[in-house]
């Protein structure tokens, strides 16, 4: 059981690499780092189609690599 959930482990953080990876960059140089955050916190620039989906994929594989970590971490040990 422990080897299958570290391979899923190892799996899960390239599928999250890629799927970072892939994803469009949201600002263009130091002012859209500072303005950047503001416009993407309050809603202005809403995500569609692949950066939508690419989105949440990354949102899916962090949370499924936090849970196959405390498993590979604490559970299985």
């Amino acid at each position: 059981m422990e080897t299958f959930v570290n391979i899923l482990l190892v799996i899960n953080s390239i599928v999250m690499i890629v799927l970072v990876l892939l994803q469009t960059g949201k600002s263009a140089g130091l002012s859209g780092a500072i303005s950047g955050g503001a416009e993407q916190l309050f809603g202005k620039q809403k995500a569609r189609g692949l950066d939508l989906f690419l989105h949440r994929g990354t949102i899916v594989t962090g949370a499924l690599f936090f849970v196959l970590a405390f498993l590979s971490g604490y559970v299985l040990q």
